[in-house]
C-alpha cells in the first residue's frame, strides 16, 4: 500500500496518559522512519502497552498526538488501513477455527498475501483447523502473528509478540521480520527480551516509568558504556599500574598477578600503547550487551 515519501511511519509528540494520579506515560517524543525495525524496551509497567495503545489511537491521551504516517491517529479508521497490530493479550473468536479467524483479519485489513499466509501457517506449525477456544496461549499468538505478516501493511506494530512461543518458533518470527523489512515494511516491536530486540533491531528506545530515557541504535548504545578488557600476561609487569590514570580507564582489577581487567569508554588507542612493553599472551575485548545496557538505565535511575 502506497504511503507518502519521507514520512515517518510512528511519530509522537509530548504524549502523556495519566490514570487518575498514576502517571503512565509522561511527556514522550519520538519518530519512526517509514522502513525502520525499532524495538522499544521496558519491563512490565514501563508504559510500553499504554503508550502503543495511544499510539494506535485505541487510548486517548491525557495531552500531546500521534500520527501513522501522515494521518492523525485521533482518525483511528484512516490511520489503521496503513498498519497491522499483534496486541500483547490476543484475544480469538472461540467459536472460530484458526482458518475463519485468519479468513476474518483478512478482511478487515490493507490487503493479504494469501500464499505467503499459507507458508506462514506450516513454518509456525500452526492447526488452522482447530476452534480457536482450543488454542494455547502460543497457538492464539501464531495466528496474530501470521495475520500480521501476510499482510501488506506498510507499519507492523507488534506487542510482546513471542511471550507465547517457544525457542524454535522465536526464530522463525526473527526470519519474519527480516522478510518484512525485506519488503520496505516498518516494524514497532515492544519486548522486554533484550535479546529478541538486539537481534533484529536497528534502533531502540528504552522506557523508564513511563519515560523515554534513550533513543539510538544499538551500536551507539554499546559505546555509550563501558567495555570490559581482560589482558593475561605472560610475567608481571609492574609500569601497568599507571593504565588507571588513561583517559577513560576506570575499574582496573589485578585477579592475579598475571591478569588484570579493567572497563574503558572510548578508544582503546591509549590502553593498547600503554600494554606495547609487556609481554601480553592474550587480550579480549567485550561488549556490553543490551541486557546491560539496558539493566545499567535501570539501576543507576535506582541509585
Amino acid at each position: 500500500m502506497a504511503v507518502p515519501a519521507g514520512v515517518p511511519a510512528l511519530r509522537a509528540e509530548r504524549l502523556t496518559k495519566h490514570f487518575g494520579g498514576t502517571h503512565a506515560v509522561e511527556d514522550l517524543t519520538l519518530e519512526v522512519p517509514a522502513g525502520e525495525v525499532f524495538g522499544f524496551l521496558g519491563p512490565n509497567g514501563a508504559g510500553k502497552s499504554t503508550t502503543i495503545r495511544m499510539l494506535l489511537g485505541l487510548l486517548r491521551p491525557t495531552s500531546g498526538q500521534a500520527w501513522v504516517f501522515d494521518t492523525p491517529v485521533a482518525d483511528v479508521e484512516q490511520a489503521h488501513v496503513h498498519l497491522a497490530y499483534v496486541p500483547a493479550d490476543v484475544a480469538l473468536w472461540p467459536s472460530f477455527t484458526g482458518q475463519e479467524c485468519l479468513d476474518l483479519l483478512a478482511g478487515v485489513g490493507p490487503g493479504t498475501d494469501l500464499g505467503y499466509r499459507a507458508e506462514l501457517v506450516e513454518r509456525l506449525g500452526l492447526d488452522p483447523g482447530k476452534r480457536a477456544r482450543a488454542y494455547s496461549t502460543g497457538n492464539r499468538q501464531k495466528v496474530a502473528l501470521v495475520a500480521a505478516f501476510a499482510t501488506r501493511a506498510p507499519l507492523l506494530v507488534l506487542d510482546e509478540p513471542t511471550s507465547g512461543l517457544d525457542p524454535l518458533m522465536e526464530r522463525e518470527f526473527r526470519r519474519c521480520i527480516g522478510e518484512a523489512t525485506g519488503r520496505g515494511q516498518t516494524v514497532f516491536l515492544s519486548s522486554h527480551q533484550l535479546a529478541e530486540v538486539e537481534a533484529v533491531c536497528t534502533r531502540v528506545g528504552i522506557l523508564r516509568a513511563g519515560r523515554l530515557v534513550e533513543v539510538a541504535g544499538l551500536e551507539e548504545l554499546r559505546r555509550l558504556r563501558r567495555s570490559e578488557v581482560t589482558v593475561d600476561l605472560a610475567r608481571p609487569a609492574p609500569g601497568l599500574e599507571s593504565l588507571s590514570g588513561l583517559p577513560g580507564v576506570a575499574d582496573v582489577r589485578w585477579s592475579s598477578p598475571l591478569r588484570l581487567t579493567l572497563a574503558l569508554t572510548g578508544p582503546p588507542g591509549p590502553v593498547l600503547r600503554a600494554l606495547g612493553e609487556a609481554d601480553v599472551v592474550r587480550l579480549d575485548v567485550r561488549e556490553p550487551t543490551l541486557e546491560e545496557i539496558f539493566l545499567d538505565y535501570y539501576g543507576r535511575a535506582a541509585a
